[in-house]
């Protein structure tokens, strides 16, 4: 196999980085960023090379690409990367954990980092460019989109569509059977329980002062709570 060159020098390439060198046959030959954005000639113990000149030193018949990118510009900045990779001839490698609960059937893009801790159930679709994050459930024919970015603890139920572009936060809800539309924003902790708008963000509860002093606190629940 094609060893494997990492767009980013940033902590998601430094995750890409571990995780492909510690859980895959893959290898990493160097690392790769915007000229004006390099700072230090190494990264990782490897070389950092222009991404404007990449394909001389490290051809595309000869080597794969990753993008390691995070949601900068709602996974637009990404989504760019991933296009001009593309347009230099490259094949984009994708990620997935060993320590994730996979089926045969599983249908993946390319470019996609799939951390550890996934359950994804059989009938799914993922497109390409797209991040989940560690500890995510994924119903049953769920599909999702090309340059979505899913972070960690998410439940997408079955037959869930999750539209382009989209960025579910930590512990959010999608209820079965919706369709995110693209450009969908979830908020941390929110429940989705109907179909969303482009461009929409949504959010839930936020977590409320109701004592001042947990040490007086003498019975609790969700809703309630009693003092000394």
């Amino acid at each position: 196999m094609k060893k494997i060159v990492i767009f980013g020098t940033g902590d998601v390439a430094e995750l890409a980085h571990f995780y492909m060198t510690h859980d895959s046959e893959r290898r990493i030959a160097a690392f790769c960023a915007d000229g004006d954005q390099i700072q230090s000639k190494a990264f990782c113990g490897l070389p950092v090379v222009p991404f404007e000149n990449v394909q001389k030193e490290f051809p595309a018949d000869r080597f794969d690409l990753f993008i390691a990118l995070s949601y900068n510009k709602l996974n637009e900045t990404r989504a760019r990367k991933y296009t001009e990779a593309k347009a230099k001839g490259y094949t984009l490698a994708s990620y997935v954990s060993t320590r994730s609960v996979t089926w045969p059937d599983l249908t993946i893009g390319d470019n996609c980092f799939i951390m550890e801790n996934q359950t994804i159930q059989p009938f799914v679709k993922i497109g390409n460019n797209v991040t989940l994050w560690s500890g995510n459930h994924v119903g049953h024919g769920a599909v999702i989109d090309d340059h979505v970015f899913v972070t960690s603890h998410v439940v997408i139920s079955g037959h869930v569509k999750v539209g382009a572009f989209s960025f579910l936060g930590v512990n959010c809800t999608l209820k079965d059977g919706i369709t995110l539309a693209p450009k969908t924003v979830v908020g941390a902790g929110a429940t989705v329980l109907s179909n969303t708008q482009e461009n929409g963000v949504y959010t839930g509860p936020k977590a409320e002062l109701r004592a001042r002093d947990a040490s007086r606190i003498r019975y609790f629940t969700h809703t309630k709570y009693t003092e000394r």
